[in-house]
């Protein structure tokens, strides 16, 4: 991964923690009713933005592994192999 990466995905946490704290903090604040549904709704939003995020990386795994793959198995196949026993 590089720095930009990094800083990216850091950026982003730290976003998403800080929305959510802002959240949970201001829906305890509420009454009772209100509280249960918000926080039912904070859950189902994060645990949809993590799902996207994890089925994001899957899809650009497969993409990138299959654009890598090609050109490196032509290169293992045009690698000269040892004989054995010389």
């Amino acid at each position: 991964m590089d720095a930009l990466t990094v800083l990216a995905l850091a950026a982003f946490g730290s976003t998403a923690y800080l929305t959510t704290l802002a959240t949970v903090q201001w829906l305890n604040r509420q009454a009772s009713r209100t509280k249960v549904a918000g926080l039912v709704v904070v859950g189902m939003v994060l645990c949809a933005l993590i799902g996207t995020i994890a089925n994001a990386s899957v899809v650009i795994g497969f993409i990138v592994g299959a654009g890598i793959t090609p050109p490196v198995h032509r290169w293992i196949s045009q690698r000269p192999r040892p004989v054995a026993g010389h």
